[in-house]
């Protein structure tokens, strides 16, 4: 009876619940990852041994910056996912297309930070500190990549598929992905660089 109730607002309403349902468990145990990673880094912050510590990581305006960016591809997103809800192809495209570019400004942002720490000879393996910034840095780098890469493949997909229901459903999932990135990060912010400069 609740499989048939399910398929049938499937039906009616565009949207796959069970899809939908499967992608927020993905959700919940990613944040079960991170947020062992977060208890991680909180025990190891102050284990520099000698060597850099988080105020020399990257300044608080730089990350603010990255911080704006992120959270307004989030608002862009919504846009577009509001203009698939009414049907408008042509703006669904361009918010898209204006998230995936506010996207890839951050990760290049977040990349020339990483690559700048190595460059000045300060890895992962220098202290227990870096080890845990760079796991966390970079785990959250490596999603923001797989979503970018997500979301250029529904960028191919819509001209071919349009507004379809299956279309919708996939901007919905990814909607739920992007706005968890967005989480991650704002945690990243607070925990990692405003307590770091306090």
């Amino acid at each position: 009876m609740t499989t048939h109730t399910l398929d049938k607002n499937n039906h009616h309403g565009g949207l796959d619940a069970k899809v939908i349902f499967g992608f927020w468990v993905f959700i919940v145990t990613d944040c079960i990852m991170f947020s062992g990673l977060f208890s991680t880094y909180a025990v190891l912050s102050h284990s520099t041994f000698g060597n850099i510590g988080v105020a020399q990581t990257a300044s608080l305006p730089f990350v603010l910056v990255q911080t704006l960016l992120f959270l307004t591809s989030v608002l862009t997103l919504g846009f577009g996912v509001a203009a698939s809800t009414r049907g408008n192809f042509n703006q669904t495209m361009l918010w898209l297309v204006i998230t995936f570019a506010l996207g890839a400004i951050f990760l290049s942002m977040g990349y020339h930070q990483l690559a700048n720490l190595y460059t000045h000879g300060h890895t992962w393996r220098d202290s227990a500190f870096l080890s845990a910034y760079f796991t966390v840095i970079g785990l959250q780098g490596l999603h923001v990549l797989i979503g970018l890469l997500w979301l250029a493949i529904l960028l191919i997909q819509l001209p071919l598929q349009k507004l379809s229901d299956t279309m919708r459903t996939r901007l919905c999932c990814f909607g739920l992905f992007w706005d968890f990135l967005a989480m991650l990060w704002l945690l990243i912010f607070a925990i990692v660089y405003l307590m770091g400069a306090i």
